[in-house]
């Protein structure tokens, strides 16, 4: 068990972080962020926008920053961007400031949810099946090595996981108070 005042949910594009994030938040009465969000109202831009200006790198760069920043919150439900982890500084925020949850998904089953999205940088590949094992490849084993609890999402609607979440939160995490000492 691993005490701590936030929950944050970590997993591949199209695993439901912030569909799912949202649920739990109302359910555990606490504010919900979605990484991708902050940034972009700190920037002022789109995510796909950052890419085409700044590229991968530069949205990294803008992604740890916001991650340090709302890590350093208390009490808060994060969905964090599906590269998030691929810093190592990252990891150890998401590490030691919350409860981590990996939402694991297949790749067959981000395919079909993200069939209509062309608004993801990281999926403009000729082969979207071929990008998204190559990003699982790198990235689920980082996911499961931070990971205090892991939730399949897959076949399930999204409210059934929240719920399944919910449950099992209430077993395995131990919050504690957002007004602690960091």
């Amino acid at each position: 068990m691993n005490p701590a005042p936030n929950l944050f949910l970590i997993g591949p594009m199209g695993a439901g972080k912030t569909t799912i994030g949202k649920r739990v938040a109302d359910q555990l009465q606490l504010p919900f962020h979605d990484l991708d969000h902050v940034i972009e109202a700190h920037t002022g831009a789109t995510i796909p926008l950052i890419f085409e200006l700044e590229g991968e790198a530069g949205f990294r760069r803008r992604e740890c920053a916001s991650l340090a920043e709302m890590t350093a919150l208390r009490g808060i439900v994060l969905a964090t961007g599906g590269g998030a982890v691929l810093d190592a500084h990252n990891r150890e925020l998401l590490a030691t400031r919350g409860f981590i949850v990996y939402l694991e998904t297949a790749v067959d089953v981000q395919l079909a949810r993200l069939a209509r999205d062309r608004k993801r940088p990281l999926l403009a590949a000729p082969d979207r099946h071929e990008r998204l094992e190559q990003m699982a490849a790198l990235r689920n084993p980082l996911y499961r090595s931070i990971a205090d609890m892991t939730i399949v999402s897959e076949h399930e609607h999204a409210g059934h996981v929240a719920a399944d979440l919910y449950q099992r939160l209430q077993q395995e995490w131990r919050r504690t108070s957002a007004s602690a000492a960091a």
